[in-house]
């Protein structure tokens, strides 16, 4: 699951910690979770502020979303990005996850050493 936050032209991204790049919030769904529920349980833990969830922005998958552990194993990822507000705007990260987190437009994204999946998500969330 990930979760677009948006404010007017300006997208939050979070840097992550265990590959420096940037990216959106999210995360996987725990056994029995509904994804909603996964999604507002992600935005908590790593941001610490709840969240609302808006719409979903689509379903995103195919080779940007896939990845070779280092046992070889190579799997493909699928997730869905919702468009989210936040509860609140004083952050509490969870540095385990998130180094820092930044509001950026989409000009200003490729300045960034991020994960490309997020540039068709943050395209299809302006739409």
């Amino acid at each position: 699951m990930t979760a677009v936050v948006r404010d007017g032209d300006r997208f939050l991204l979070a840097r992550q910690s265990d590959s420096g790049r940037w990216s959106l919030v999210g995360g996987g769904v725990e056994p029995g979770e509904e994804p909603r529920a996964a999604l507002q349980r992600e935005v908590r833990e790593e941001l610490g502020v709840g969240s609302d969830i808006i719409r979903i922005v689509g379903a995103y998958g195919g080779p940007l979303l896939e990845n070779v552990y280092p046992d070889g194993d190579h799997v493909g990822y699928v997730t869905v990005a919702y468009l989210c507000s936040l509860d609140a705007a004083a952050f509490a990260l969870d540095e385990d996850e998130v180094l820092e987190i930044r509001w950026v437009t989409l000009a200003e994204l490729g300045e960034l050493d991020h994960h490309e999946w997020i540039d068709q998500v943050l395209h299809d969330a302006v739409r």
